[in-house]
């Protein structure tokens, strides 16, 4: 039998992840024993990641819940994300470890208020947690909340 190349070993096990969000996320219910529920799962997804991705979401969550304290910290295809108040996720993270490539994406969905012109950037290649990268990210947090 051929091995199909539609989807990684790792985008497979991130879609079973989901499936199990959904699953779980039926059973908290709402309120704020769910939020803290979905804060400590985003919190153990970080906590899991090896030494630079761990860094980069440490920081991503800092900013997050800092500049934009009205989104909610949850878990997203296995990984780190940050929903409004209708559950959708604005900004989410995809550590390089999980996907073996290169470099961690801080991405926003179309939720994000990101929109200027006719293109705009939505995920963001992070390789390293610096000042300056830090000070991008939280300009975009910022603006994709606006």
């Amino acid at each position: 039998m051929a091995k199909s190349s539609t989807f990684t070993e790792e985008e497979k096990a991130a879609m079973k992840e989901a499936a199990a969000e959904r699953r779980t996320a039926a059973k908290r219910g709402t309120g704020s024993k769910k939020a803290q529920a979905d804060l400590a799962d985003c919190l153990e997804k970080i906590a899991a990641m090896d030494d630079n991705d761990r860094e980069i979401g440490e920081a991503l969550h800092r900013i997050v819940t800092t500049h934009a304290p009205d989104l909610a910290p949850k878990t997203w295809y296995g990984m780190p994300a940050y929903a409004n108040s209708d559950g959708k996720v604005v900004a989410f993270y995809k550590c390089a470890g999980k996907f073996k490539m290169r470099y961690a994406e801080v991405g926003f969905q179309e939720w994000a208020n990101l929109d200027d012109g006719d293109i705009w950037p939505t995920v963001f290649a992070v390789k390293v947690m610096n000042p300056a990268v830090e000070e991008k990210l939280t300009e975009q947090v910022k603006r994709a909340v606006s």
